[in-house]
């Protein structure tokens, strides 16, 4: 009889779950709303969740009873006390075979690194870094606490600080900016001022989709969103040799894998993380996650059901995965 099994990636901007069967054949894939319950909230959570499940199940012909493993990677899950409730959750799904449930950004090692360990770094919405050994006995992570933590840099982090380097720019603490006449126009503020003011007085507030418009300025070669963008980097790198020095991979040669949008905006990110990282670690290898987490989060549910693929097959199963996501023009 031939096995199925679901992965699901909750984030904070969307969910995605996909159900295949042990050879790689993409059953179901749906998307839904925001998966974190940090943004959303349990009650959020839960009905984007059960909404997706729902949709990726009945496109896949397939009732709960039939899936083997199901591996969850869930934006938000940052400490022990919170699996109980995103266990909670989950269990409405009503599951009958084995589930895993990890921090999405763990995802990434297991959709991006052939050898599946060493560091992973998301860098999407908001920010995060994990990892563990080859044997999978230690493991190593920052807090996910974001700014609060001192923890850059996703998409929110990078528009906070841009609305600082606004601020600057309008009291004359810092240069001018061409980020400025980018932002006015994209919030119809006829000057800087009144930026600044509609934005502390709350009448607008910024989405971390604003992200984009840093990137862009930074390719017409503006000072201050290139500086930005090299924040961000370095930032990302400090994160990553933090997780580095947990689990004492300076002079290993190991997989760094790379996941979220913030990677796709401009090569100067990975490049400032290089020149932060490898100081530290020169054997670190680099990798840009190129299928969708939620993959990783089948593999973890085809490893906790005890189907673990190793090697080449793993690798073969990762992109026929991927390559089914693509071919029904999702993700």
């Amino acid at each position: 009889m031939t096995k199925h099994y679901l992965g699901a990636d909750l984030g904070a901007t969307k969910t995605h779950v996909l159900i295949a069967d042990e050879n790689g054949k993409v059953e179901g894939f749906a998307e839904g709303g925001p998966g974190n319950h940090e943004a959303v909230g349990y009650d959020g959570f839960k009905a984007n969740l059960q909404s997706t499940f729902k949709e990726a199940i009945k496109i896949a012909g397939l009732t709960e009873a039939d899936l083997s493993g199901s591996g969850f990677g869930v934006a938000g899950f940052d400490w022990p006390a919170e699996r109980e409730p995103i266990m909670g959750v989950i269990n409405t799904l009503k599951l009958k075979g084995a589930v895993e449930l990890v921090n999405d950004t763990q995802l990434g090692l297991l959709v991006g690194s052939p050898r599946g360990w060493g560091v992973t770094v998301v860098s999407g919405t908001g920010c995060n870094c994990h990892g563990w050994n080859a044997t999978r006995t230690k493991f190593g992570k920052v807090t996910g606490g974001g700014i609060s933590c001192g923890e850059f840099a996703g998409a929110s982090e990078l528009v906070f600080m841009t609305v600082r380097m606004l601020s600057y720019a309008l009291t004359g603490r810092g240069p001018a900016t061409a980020l400025a006449d980018v932002f006015m126009e994209k919030y119809g503020a006829p000057t800087l001022d009144e930026l600044m003011q509609d934005i502390l007085t709350q009448k607008i507030d910024l989405n971390p989709a604003d992200a984009r418009l840093v990137f862009q300025v930074a390719a017409q070669g503006d000072q201050v969103a290139l500086d930005l963008i090299r924040w961000a980097g370095h930032e990302l790198g400090e994160l990553a040799n933090t997780v580095i020095k947990q689990l004492h991979f300076e002079n290993e040669d190991f997989d760094l894998v790379l996941i979220g949008s913030m990677f796709d905006g401009s090569p100067l990110l990975t490049e400032e993380m290089q020149n932060t990282v490898y100081p530290l670690a020169p054997k670190a290898q680099f990798i840009r996650a190129e299928e969708p987490p939620v993959v990783g989060g089948l593999m973890l549910g085809m490893d906790a059901a005890g189907n673990k693929l190793e090697g080449n097959a793993r690798i073969e199963m990762i992109k026929k995965l991927g390559s089914g996501i693509r071919d029904k023009g999702k993700a």
